[in-house]
């Protein structure tokens, strides 16, 4: 949503935005720069897909938005989960 409002705004001619995602398990001797370096982590693939007559500047600037949108900024975020039972 954010990469579609964005140009929308710039009126380039983004016709539609397709994000595959998998989801997987990887040992943490697997990634070379992941800060933790024991046990298991959680991995995340990504696949973006700009469909519309758009310039390779714009592709590149789309998907830097798409690294600043909420979601995507939440996920690579430290996360602190409380949960209260009532």
């Amino acid at each position: 949503m954010t990469v579609a409002l964005y140009a929308r705004r710039k009126s380039w001619p983004l016709e539609a935005v397709t994000v595959r995602l998998r989801h997987g398990r990887i040992h943490t001797t697997d990634c070379a720069n992941c800060e933790t370096k024991e046990g298991m982590i959680d991995r995340i693939e990504r696949e973006l897909e700009f469909v519309g007559p758009l310039t390779a500047e714009q592709r590149s600037k789309l998907l830097e938005i798409a690294e600043k949108c909420p979601v995507h900024r939440t996920l690579v975020s430290e996360i602190d989960i409380r949960t209260k039972v009532l």
